[in-house]
């Protein structure tokens, strides 16, 4: 399971705004999120980088899985465990009862 994040959501899209805003007036976006990253405290300008990045995805204008894509793939990928678990276990059942038919009756 993954750890919460320590930032707060409001955090995380203020710092993505405050990098738009502020990217025309240094030389490159690293430099932008580098000082934003300063700016509101966040540990490493990597983490606004990577806040970035993501908010661009979800917003179609960098390819690659939304969000709500990357939320429904690990839903899906957990319910097809979950019935591949619930499958074996039909499984065994199944051949259980099945050598039970198969074994004589002790009737006299």
């Amino acid at each position: 399971m993954a750890r919460p994040s320590p930032y707060p959501a409001e955090l995380r899209e203020r710092a993505v705004r405050m990098v738009a805003e502020v990217r025309p007036n240094y030389p490159t976006e690293w430099a932008a999120m580098k000082a934003v990253a300063a700016k509101l405290g966040i540990g490493a300008a990597e983490t606004a980088r990577t806040w970035v990045r993501k908010a661009e995805v979800d917003a179609g204008q960098r390819p690659g899985v939304t969000s709500d894509e990357a939320a429904e793939i690990k839903r899906l990928k957990a319910e097809n465990a979950e019935l591949r678990r619930a499958n074996e276990i039909l499984k065994a059942a199944s051949a259980f009862f099945a050598a039970e038919l198969d074994r004589p009756s002790k009737r006299s």
